[in-house]
């Protein structure tokens, strides 16, 4: 605040002074005047030739100022000299336009190296050429003029050097009174626990600041929600990772101890089918991870594409894995249907929801994949007719690394988390209710449909067709 305070001082003292010399020039400017008429008073116009008559006691009265000196003249403009002093200069006439006869004018001139207000006037008859005019003039040295515009001066910026500092010291004052809340909340927010994600108390911040304490807050909530959740998940994700590599180096150490060929090839079987199920869950992790950070963002633009199409080439992928495990897989779909969404994420819903339904359904089963569409939505359908599910399960099955059956089943209970997950960003949310139709449970997830935007109006075909448009012109 001290820097635009001491670029605008100047500029305060420059105008004061400006208006300073107004001021005191106002009255002097008045008694110029008077002076003048006076004077003017006592010239005579007769038959174009003037005559003046000049008492000495007015002669006395204009040289009776003490501090200023003062000068007049009256003299014609061919020359012809009146009274009062000679040196004075003359207006140039011819210089000034419209001037009136009879009017007081005002004007600042030097003279014998002083400087002089001077107000004058023109004395003349109707039709009197200029050339002939009376010119009455009266000047003064400007010495009370000035003393008078210093003392104005000094009554304003005297003042200002008792009054600058002392407002100073009041805002410095009232600042630090006002941000002593904000510096001790900067503090509280400083001296704490890095790992404290509790709300800051509002009872003592000022009436501006609680807004912004409160959206803080409410930034601490979502931290710690969100720190909650990635902890329970380390810790539920080293639990299951802890259980295939415990299983991997019990399936090693019995084969370095084996010597039949046929129990040491089926003990490498089984640490490939651990390395396998470790690798799904590895996989399914980062998966997951990717789908809720958000951390590859072109993975994470929705655009328009036929959810149909997309589903159809999931299930060829997996009619091997079907056909490997006795199981048939199927495809249902009535044509092309648009949705907006991200197709990488679209691929990752349907093979978590077919690979879920082909590990729950046994050799001889059937499981089909199924596309329903109508003009506001379009819903995803996996049937099969597997071990079920309750309806108890139903809303349990969604949560991360929880399995129906973890003795008869493989699984790391992630698939469907991420198929939620996804269902989230897409603004739907997944379900899994047993099957209607008998055994077997159905998996749905349903999207808001998407329809290209109406084509503009096309122009009109002809003039014709623009004329009966138009508004008629005229009665």
């Amino acid at each position: 605040m001290l820097a635009p305070l001491l670029f605008v001082w100047p500029l305060s003292i420059a105008f004061t002074h400006y208006f300073a010399n107004n001021v005191a020039n106002f009255p002097y400017d008045q008694a110029l005047r008077e002076h003048v008429a006076a004077i003017a008073r006592q010239v005579k116009l007769v038959n174009g030739k003037p005559m003046l008559t000049l008492p000495a006691s007015a002669r006395a009265l204009l040289r009776a100022d003490e501090t200023d000196s003062v000068y007049f003249h009256v003299i014609t403009r061919d020359g012809r000299f009146l009274a009062g002093d000679k040196d004075l200069p003359i207006p140039d006439l011819l210089a000034e336009m419209e001037i009136i006869p009879g009017e007081i004018y005002l004007r600042d001139a030097e003279f014998n190296g002083q400087d002089l207000r001077f107000a004058y006037t023109y004395l003349a008859e109707p039709e009197m050429p200029k050339e002939r005019w009376v010119v009455v003039e009266v000047a003064e040295t400007t010495e009370k003029r000035n003393q008078l515009a210093n003392k104005i001066v000094a009554s304003v910026i005297l003042p200002q050097f008792i009054i600058i500092p002392l407002a100073v010291m009041l805002v410095w004052f009232g600042l630090s009174r006002g941000l002593r809340p904000l510096t001790r909340l900067r503090k509280t927010i400083e001296t704490r626990d890095p790992g404290d994600l509790s709300p800051i108390a509002t009872r003592r911040v000022p009436e501006e600041l609680e807004p912004l304490v409160e959206a803080f807050n409410e930034m601490l909530e979502r931290m710690k929600k969100n720190v909650e959740a990635q902890q329970r998940f380390v810790a539920d994700a080293a639990h299951q990772m802890r259980t295939p590599l415990t299983g991997l180096k019990t399936q090693a150490q019995f084969a370095i101890r084996e010597k039949d060929p046929e129990a040491l090839r089926h003990a490498l079987r089984q640490i490939a089918t651990g390395v396998d199920r470790a690798g799904r869950l590895v996989n399914q992790l980062l998966t997951l991870a990717r789908t809720e950070g958000g951390s590859e963002p072109a993975q994470q633009r929705h655009e328009p594409l036929d959810l149909a199409q997309l589903i159809r080439e999931v299930v060829e992928e997996w009619v091997m894995v079907a056909i490997e495990k006795g199981i048939d897989l199927g495809y249902e779909s009535s044509g092309p249907v648009m949705i907006t969404g991200n197709a990488f994420l679209l691929r990752e819903l349907a093979k978590n929801l077919v690979d879920n339904a082909l590990r729950y359904t046994p050799t001889g089963g059937h499981v089909t994949c199924r596309i329903l569409g109508n003009f506001s939505t379009v819903m995803l359908e996996v049937e099969d007719d597997g071990i079920g599910i309750s309806e108890e399960q139903a809303e349990l099955v969604f949560e991360r690394f929880y399995r129906v059956d973890d003795a008869t089943t493989e699984g790391s209970g992630l698939g469907l988390a991420i198929v939620q997950e996804i269902a989230m960003q897409h603004d739907s949310k997944a379900s899994l209710r047993p099957n209607p139709r008998g055994r077997g449970a159905v998996a749905r997830v349903v999207f808001a449909a998407w329809h290209p935007p109406a084509p503009p109006p096309p122009p009109p075909d002809d003039f014709s067709e623009l004329y009966r448009q138009s508004p008629p012109i005229g009665p």
